[in-house]
């Protein structure tokens, strides 16, 4: 369903399991910066209703989960680390259109978050079928369905601002270019991405 070129090497759900503080921490602030790009967007680009529409209730939920990121590090005697450089997203936005017309970049930046969306929905798959804990393993299961729902929601968004053709070309180049920054990124210690 995800269409990801290249899945996440096995080995990341360990490192990540080790490294828990720091993913935790790392996927806190991943959740922020969604609820950030949504506002973004809805701020940027108020005259797509559809766009309003849609990321309004998007932004209310990554804000709840950015909280329940927070209490899964409160309860386990850890602290919110400091928020680090996402060399992922970093890359990932590269691949805006420079210049060109405004719906192109709407599109880019919809399909960036569709990407990293999905990537999160597969990473939080990768522990709730991983994770030795038991009540963090629930907690990804219930994410990993809500970052599809996300994931879904800027393709459809995007189908909406330019003909599908245009966009299921782009969003090809877009997976086939995202293969190639988790490649050259490897296996990380503590990110989420």
């Amino acid at each position: 369903m995800l269409h990801l070129k290249l899945p996440t090497d096995p080995r990341w759900a360990d490192i990540a399991e080790k490294t828990l503080e720091d993913i935790l921490t790392d996927h806190a602030y991943c959740e922020q910066k969604a609820a950030s790009t949504c506002i973004s967007l809805i701020v940027e680009y108020p005259d797509y209703e559809k766009i309003v529409e849609t990321l309004t209730p998007v932004v209310t939920e990554e804000w709840q989960h950015f909280e329940q990121v927070l209490a899964q590090i409160r309860k386990r005697g850890f602290k919110l680390g400091k928020q680090r450089k996402d060399e992922y997203v970093v890359a990932l936005n590269q691949l805006i259109t420079k210049g060109g017309s405004r719906e192109q970049r709407l599109v880019d930046k919809l399909l960036i978050c569709a990407l990293i969306e999905a990537r999160s929905c597969e990473r939080f798959k990768m522990l709730w079928q991983n994770i030795a804990d038991e009540e963090l393993s629930r907690f990804y299961y219930e994410l990993m369905a809500s970052e599809a729902g996300h994931y879904v929601n800027f393709i459809e968004l995007a189908r909406e601002i330019m003909p599908r053709p245009v966009v299921d070309a782009r969003w090809q180049e877009f997976l086939k270019a995202e293969a190639e920054i988790i490649e050259t990124l490897g296996v990380r210690e503590g990110k989420m991405h």
